[in-house]
């Protein structure tokens, strides 16, 4: 795997503002990230290595400074927008929230390593950052983080995922993070992370249970809760393989799978150098909760669960032991540097 596209690696810088009573009146976005190459095709064979190793050359990076005013509808196909503005484009609002000064800034720079469309491209690592960042200003708030989300959502279906997914697992309402933390020994706390997945193409919301050794930074997850709405449910059988196939796929991202390089070259080269969840792993209880819209249009359901697992996650995280981890993948040694780097 030393010459493959790659995933989006991001840098996302996110600022919010909050009035007396807490509630988000500005939300501002900017990331950046490096591309080179993406999916091949019959006008861009040169966007995987083999492509160019035959003599064609990748799809060319054309960065547009500055950013030209927003064009057309609201578009968030890259879920670079959070769920909670407004997305008001030429007098027309399509975002799923209330906050209605929003500023979203995109910045793609060329990148040293190819880089292609992996499971949920940008839409897993925007949401990863949104979610966390939204729990954060909860507890600044001293709001549960379920009630602050869906005071910010105006987009019943999306909202109605929170609740489904909250209602399942009996939603301990309060603050994060736990009461009463110990800095010791193992310990337990939940997360929520919701997504308008591309903006309008499927709503997910998904409750993660994990238990935290202090000692050591190892993370187990114990419980995914993932309630989804994707319009009229032809087959439920295979929207719960797509939840949870999503779900674990997204754990294991979440949890080891990283790119690793020295100053000559990658060094995750095969299985065992870039580490995924292997046959054989402790698989956490998997439940789905599925939200039938038979009045609604279809939208995907074979992206939206893994979009919000890394959130979800990172969110039990800070609840049990009130660190936050703000880089995927959740190892040890992350995980117990940031315990460590408690106030």
């Amino acid at each position: 795997m030393a010459w493959e596209n790659y995933g989006f690696a991001f840098v996302i810088d996110q600022r919010v503002g909050v009035d007396t009573e807490g509630n988000i009146i500005a939300w501002d976005y900017e990331g950046w990230s490096p591309g080179l190459g993406n999916r091949p095709g019959n006008e861009t064979p040169g966007n995987v290595i083999t492509g160019l190793l035959a003599g064609f050359q990748p799809a060319p990076l054309g960065p547009r400074s500055p950013a030209p005013d927003p064009a057309g509808r609201f578009n968030n196909g890259n879920n670079s927008a959070p769920s909670y503005v407004t997305g008001c484009v030429g007098g027309e609002c399509r975002g799923a929230g209330t906050i209605k000064s929003e500023r979203v800034l995109s910045h793609r720079v060329l990148s040293s390593f190819w880089t292609g469309p992996l499971r949920s491209p940008e839409r897993l690592q925007n949401t990863f950052a949104h979610e966390c960042f939204m729990d954060e200003v909860a507890a600044h708030a001293k709001a549960d983080p379920v009630a602050y989300r869906l005071r910010h959502l105006s987009h019943e279906r999306l909202a109605g995922a929170v609740k489904a997914a909250a209602k399942a697992v009996a939603w301990d309402a309060r603050p994060s993070p736990k009461p009463g933390i110990r800095r010791t020994g193992v310990a337990s706390g939940r997360g929520i992370a919701c997504a308008a997945y591309e903006g309008e193409n499927g709503y997910s919301a998904m409750v993660a249970e994990v238990d935290v050794n202090q000692t050591t930074g190892a993370v187990t997850v114990k419980r995914l809760v993932c309630g989804q709405d994707c319009g009229p449910i032809s087959s439920p059988d295979g929207m719960r393989n797509q939840i949870e196939g999503g779900a674990l796929s997204g754990m294991s991202r979440a949890l080891m799978e990283e790119v690793t390089w020295d100053d000559k070259k990658v060094t995750s080269v095969d299985w065992k150098t870039y580490r995924s969840a292997d046959l054989g792993f402790k698989i956490p209880k998997i439940e789905s909760v599925l939200i039938n819209q038979p009045d609604e249009e279809a939208t995907g359901a074979g992206e939206t669960a893994i979009t919000v697992v890394a959130a979800a996650i990172g969110n039990a995280i800070f609840d049990a032991t009130g660190a936050r981890v703000r880089q995927v993948p959740f190892t040890p040694e992350r995980v117990k540097a940031a315990l460590d780097a408690r106030t």
